[in-house]
């Protein structure tokens, strides 16, 4: 078929589909951006700019992705977990604008954003293994939280209210003068709980700036929220901080250098109403460095490398003081051929102070079988370190352990890609992941405590599929489908805590577009079956006005009422309903 088109015809097919479907550029899990099409990996781009009405928090947008696990103790984002592909909640990468948002003290804080939901455009999501251009916790994939300059100077305030005694307020300034623009971000957003002990109050407070080729972000997080059965049958009550500040300097086209600082308080009460029977409280700090560059070798060949560093510790009164750092190199060779093959070897070598270096290296490459399929598939190594908690945390129910050794996996992908012009496209991709030295907690019997240990040897395969059509008026239609299935080394009749707890099929159909009259709108039907329990249904929809100064709008969530818990034993809400009004003005 290639003889007869020709290769030149071929290429103009091929650049039409990509044009029309693919123009979306991603950075997440690649050297340089690209069209989200010509990536080898398994990636999601999630719009965010332009849908903040329809969405209570940034959590809403990972909904659309079943192969994302996204296990929450309240409403509102208050202390969440995530898992992609299986994975445990600590060996899934957070970033922000590419740089790392992970917590050292617990991987139950790595979703603890420090910036609103009006300060990200969009969010990307790279599906299996990015330790080689990341380095640790990447192990079941990516989540990158990527800002961008504002489209105009505005002001926008809102104000809502809803069931449950949820308040909500949020301002917005953005301003363009010249070379440089800024956005000055504050939200708040109150609820007296749906049951006793299950308040939350959530302040953020955020500054983007961008002027040529300089980039800050300054950002601030208070959540304080009631903890009741969130580690156990306990009327808890917790506070996490966060303040974060990270520089990006571009240095012409090839050359960018970064800089990030995070620091995170945890403030944890066990009986809320008698704190002085335990309390514990958290500090820990980290900084990092990366300097990332790309030479262009020939016309389709280029040569990628970086070097990054990290410097991380905590003072806690349950954890005690400690501090690590650890630095890493990496390159990665990039070839494409002929508008119809791409292939990417990389590698990266970790050393930090405190065990043997890791080395993480990474194969991907494609072929366009036609002007609308591709072939993908990947190779890759990752590990993880385990954090403070896992190696130092001890109360009357678990213990860590000094002694615990770096995660290790092998992850391998195989995916096709067909795309059938600006209307239609779909994806369906096979996966495994090999992991080894897995860091669980685990005990003899429900009478003993609970202890970290490295698992030998843990296997998950799993299959992902999706179906995207782009209707009429911008709507679009999007469903999909993942199935896991985990097989673990016998442990001897120990009982492990965390590694089954994970979705063996989950799938979602979702619908979004613009209606008559100026009306926005979206839905989504998503179904979770876990392993070893009953499946349930989520349903949550949103509409919201935007034809003049002024934007009314309605979200539900939960519209059926559905009991469910996404971690056991901590029960979510039955149906909400938020209803507010935005103002927006331009200047």
């Amino acid at each position: 078929m290639f003889s007869q088109m020709g290769a030149p015809r071929f290429a103009l097919s091929l650049l039409a589909c990509l044009t029309a479907a693919a123009q979306q550029v991603v950075v997440t899990g690649q050297y340089e951006p690209v069209p989200l099409g010509e990536s080898d990996r398994s990636i999601r781009s999630l719009p965010v700019a332009g849908r903040t009405l329809l969405a209570s928090s940034w959590l809403d947008f990972l909904a659309l992705d079943p192969s994302l696990d996204l296990l929450q103790r309240a409403p509102g984002g208050a202390q969440s977990d995530l898992s992609i592909r299986g994975a445990a909640f600590g060996q899934t990468l957070v970033l922000l604008n590419g740089m790392r948002l992970n917590d050292a003290q617990s991987g139950h804080h790595n979703l603890d954003v420090p910036i609103p939901l009006e300060a990200l455009s969009r969010i990307e999501v790279l599906h299996g293994a990015g330790s080689t251009l990341y380095g640790s916790d990447a192990t079941g994939g990516v989540v990158n939280l990527i800002t961008a300059p504002p489209e105009s100077s505005e002001i926008r305030l809102r104000a809502a209210a809803g069931n449950d005694g949820v308040n909500q307020q949020h301002i917005t300034w953005s301003e363009i003068a010249g070379g440089f623009d800024h956005e000055l971000i504050l939200s708040r957003d109150f609820s007296s709980g749906f049951l006793p002990d299950r308040d939350y109050r959530n302040l953020y407070a955020a500054s983007i700036s961008h002027w040529r080729s300089t980039d800050l972000v300054l950002g601030h997080a208070d959540r304080a929220f009631g903890a009741d059965q969130f580690y156990g049958n306990f009327n808890s009550w917790e506070r996490t901080r966060t303040w974060f500040a990270s520089l990006a300097q571009r240095f012409g086209a090839n050359t960018e250098a970064s800089f990030a600082y995070r620091r995170h308080t945890d403030l944890f009460v066990l009986y809320r109403d008698r704190p002085e029977l335990y309390t514990n409280r958290h500090a820990d700090e980290s900084f990092e460095a990366a300097l990332r560059r790309t030479e262009p070798l020939a016309r389709n060949l280029r040569l990628h490398w970086g070097v990054e560093g990290i410097h991380e510790s905590i003072a806690s009164t349950n954890l005690g003081d400690h501090s690590r750092s650890r630095g890493s190199g990496y390159a990665a060779l990039d070839a494409r051929a002929l508008g119809r093959f791409s292939l990417s070897l990389g590698a990266r070598e970790e050393a930090y102070s405190s065990g043997a270096p890791q080395f993480s290296p990474t194969a991907s490459g494609g072929i366009w079988l036609s002007p609308h399929l591709k072939l993908r598939a990947s190779a890759s190594r990752a590990f993880r370190l385990p954090s403070f908690t896992d190696l130092y945390y001890h109360d009357p129910a678990t213990l860590g352990s000094p002694g615990l050794r770096p995660e290790q996996a092998w992850s391998y992908e195989s995916g096709l890609d067909w795309n059938a012009g600006a209307r239609l496209a779909g994806s369906v991709a096979v996966f495994e992941r090999r992991e080894r030295d897995v860091i669980d907690y685990i005990r003899n019997s429900p009478a003993d405590i609970w202890r970290a240990a490295n698992i030998q040897r843990l296997r998950m395969t799993g299959v992902e599929a999706s179906a995207r059509a782009t209707l009429r008026r911008g709507q679009i239609v999007e469903a999909s489908y993942t199935a896991l299935a985990g097989a673990q080394a016998a442990l001897g009749g120990l009982q492990s805590r965390y590694v089954f707890n994970y979705p063996s099929q989950a799938a979602s159909v979702s619908w979004q577009g613009t209606l008559p009259g100026g009306f926005v709108a979206r839905t989504r039907t998503g179904v979770t079956r876990r392993y070893a329990r009953d499946p349930y249904a989520l349903w949550d929809a949103a509409v919201a006005f935007m034809r003049w100064k002024l934007h009314p709008f309605l979200q539900l969530g939960n519209i059926t009422g559905t009991r469910y818990e996404e971690i056991a034993g901590i029960p979510m809400p039955g149906r909400t309903a938020v209803l507010g009004l935005e103002y927006a003005t331009h200047r």
